[in-house]
């Protein structure tokens, strides 16, 4: 994956930046943690500009977020759900991560897509809900540009500040998203018993 990630960057800098971070929005497998990271690098090298990275990592970030968002829109939840227990595993996706976007949806409205462009686990899947709920584009653009500038910023410069050692930004990422992750689970389910108790 490194290999693959580098080589592209490499040939064709800030479109192959835009493109792998597209990718990575249609396919949660391929991680922004590295890419961006190693983007950053490439900066600390000056071999391309900061501003321009984190701009092509960002555009392709929010082009990235409109197939799941007109997947929501067109196909609509009852068929996208047999579709995703069908196939969804070879995109690591399952009828849960559904189900864990709706409510963060329900929960803050309309400006979940900016946080959950934020969180790993969520800024892929948060583009289905707003489908699904029918959210007018602009705002759902606006949402998404802000957000992924933010993630897209943030992975740059770390990379740039790690230098050679960027690969350790994907490391950190993942046991801090698994807090956050952790954090929210608890949070809604907090939130639903004292809703229940409240309603008896």
């Amino acid at each position: 994956m490194l290999d693959w990630v580098t080589n592209i960057i490499s040939s064709f800098g800030y479109a192959g930046i835009a493109l792998l971070m597209l990718l990575e929005n249609i396919f949660p497998p391929i991680p922004s943690e590295l890419i961006m990271p190693l983007a950053g690098f490439t900066v600390n090298q000056g071999k391309l500009n900061m501003q321009l990275v984190i701009l092509a990592g960002t555009l392709g970030s929010v082009l990235g977020a409109f197939p799941w968002y007109y997947v929501g829109r067109v196909v609509g939840e009852r068929r996208l759900r047999k579709w995703i227990d069908k196939y969804g595993k070879w995109l690591t996706l399952s009828g849960k991560d559904i189900d864990r976007s709706k409510s963060w949806l329900d929960k803050y409205g309309k400006a979940v897509v900016f946080f959950g462009r934020l969180v790993p686990g969520i800024r892929t899947f948060i583009s289905v809900p707003a489908g699904l709920d029918k959210m007018p584009l602009i705002p759902f653009l606006l949402y998404s540009f802000a957000g992924s500038l933010i993630w897209t910023a943030i992975l740059t410069y770390a990379g740039f500040l790690l230098g050679d050692n960027f690969q350790l930004v994907e490391k950190y990422i993942k046991p801090i998203s698994v807090i956050v992750m952790a954090s929210i689970a608890i949070y809604l389910i907090i939130t639903f018993i004292r809703r229940k108790s409240r309603n008896n």
